[in-house]
């Protein structure tokens, strides 16, 4: 059973999430349509800067606001290239800089900043020589990583990319898995109902995608021959098209091909509408290439309750009744269900036969009133023979591997070190990893 200390705070937790649910509730009620623009965090949500230096413990981050016309925005998770398994120990890199390349170093130490070199690029994304501040040095394997694409949870009206626990959380992700990382901030509800959180994650998944075909056309640009003259005012015209466009972590490091969705608690629900519209586009995605998917305690519901709806139902952390009452903000009134598709995964025609769904790792917790649906829908997984395996936490409640208070724990550690293990199984190139 957990310990007297986090039924305190599980008590302490509820009243508090009671209160913002019925804030947001009354202020949604007087607000006569949804704001498309909507918001990514709260205003009394602790947050951890960003910080594009592996200084701190191996992991650089950088946030970029990807959409100008909502409030979209992700975070970035870069491991050090130098730390990785993966490949052979390079020199040291010089240290971060948010956008900016040094050009033609011949020696480790860093450039003194200059505001006019803040977005410039190396003419050629392929020479390390020319690329030290992110790339191994001349002559060592670069580091191509797979991407993890990470939507945090908070009932789909709190939480943020750039949370103090969602920022720990995916550093863990980013160096036990040897990934890139990229944590979703889509929009929160009431401001944005439904569908807004999902397209967020479509938009992201997009994003990458035009990312990775900007890189591969700016590096066939940068080769084209016609002259020394030619050639410079070409160089000019790539590197003016690179240095607005794409970015620079992705374009050196990332291998789209082997993506994995990771979703906790709502951001499950998210991750797994996520994987279904990958599944219907096929190759509009090039290159990304949804892999497998981990939904760690998936934020299901359904009308046919199940054993642990009626027995957890007054569980810790997030019980049923604040659960609805999140749904009912989340929900367009006009379309609020506990069998929508947004809430259950085994609603009948959501999406592609389930039989074409990528690999899917499902995480739950014991004291967690809403495991027995994401239990099912694994089941349901596993009959069509996707691999599909269900890892279940013992004494451990809703968000253990992703609550602030939790994510110490030795629960929480070995969960994160079981999802590596799953993971490196679909996202591995060497085909000799353990998994379950």
């Amino acid at each position: 059973m957990p310990t007297v200390g986090l039924k305190l705070y599980s008590l302490f937790f509820k009243l508090l999430l009671r209160h913002r649910l019925q804030s947001l509730s009354s202020s949604s009620s007087s607000s006569s349509s949804d704001d498309p623009f909507g918001v990514a965090s709260r205003p009394d949500e602790s947050t951890a800067a960003a910080n594009p230096s592996f200084s701190t413990d191996g992991v650089a981050t950088k946030d970029i606001h990807i959409d100008p016309l909502t409030s979209l925005s992700i975070r970035i998770f870069l491991p050090n290239p130098s730390l990785l398994s993966s490949s052979p120990p390079p020199l040291p890199p010089l240290p971060l800089r948010r956008n900016s390349f040094p050009s033609n170093h011949q020696h480790p130490a860093p450039p003194s900043p200059s505001p006019s070199r803040r977005n410039s690029f190396a003419a050629n994304l392929d020479s390390a020589a020319s690329y030290r501040g992110y790339l191994p040095a001349a002559g060592a394997r670069r580091a191509r990583l797979p991407v993890v694409i990470q939507f945090h949870g908070g009932a789909f009206v709190a939480g943020s990319c750039d949370s103090v626990a969602n920022d720990l959380f995916c550093r863990r992700i980013a160096k036990m898995c040897e990934v890139i990382v990229v944590a979703v901030g889509y929009r929160l509800a009431p401001e944005s109902r439904y569908p807004a959180a999902f397209e967020d994650g479509v938009k992201v998944v997009n994003w990458i995608a035009k990312q990775a075909n900007l890189a591969e056309c700016r590096k066939s640009m940068g080769k084209g021959g016609g002259g020394a003259a030619a050639e410079n005012g070409h160089r000019r015209i790539v590197d003016t098209f690179g240095a607005s466009m794409v970015e620079p972590w992705l374009a050196a490091h990332a291998d789209p091909s082997r993506c994995v969705l990771l979703g906790a608690s709502c951001g499950a629900n998210i991750a797994d509408f996520v994987a279904r519209k990958a599944v219907e586009a096929g190759n509009l995605l090039d290159p990304v290439k949804v892999v497998a998917q981990v939904l760690m305690y998936p934020f299901f519901m359904g009308s046919a309750p199940t054993r642990s709806e009626i027995k957890l139902a007054n569980s810790y952390f997030y019980d049923k009744t604040m659960c609805l009452l999140a749904w009912k903000l989340f929900l367009p009134e006009e379309e609020f269900s506990l069998d929508h598709p947004a809430a259950n995964p085994l609603v009948p025609g959501k999406g592609p036969p389930l039989k074409s769904m990528p690999p899917t790792l499902t995480v739950v917790a014991e004291h967690d009133w809403m495991k027995d649906r994401a239990i099912a829908y694994s089941e349901a997984l596993r009959k069509v023979n996707v691999d599909a395996p269900v890892l279940e936490y013992k004494d451990a409640v809703h968000e253990f591997a992703t609550l602030d208070i939790l994510l110490k724990t030795p629960q929480a550690l070995a969960c994160t070190e079981d999802i590596a293990i799953w993971v490196k199984k679909y996202i591995s190139t060497r085909g000799h990893e353990l998994s379950y």
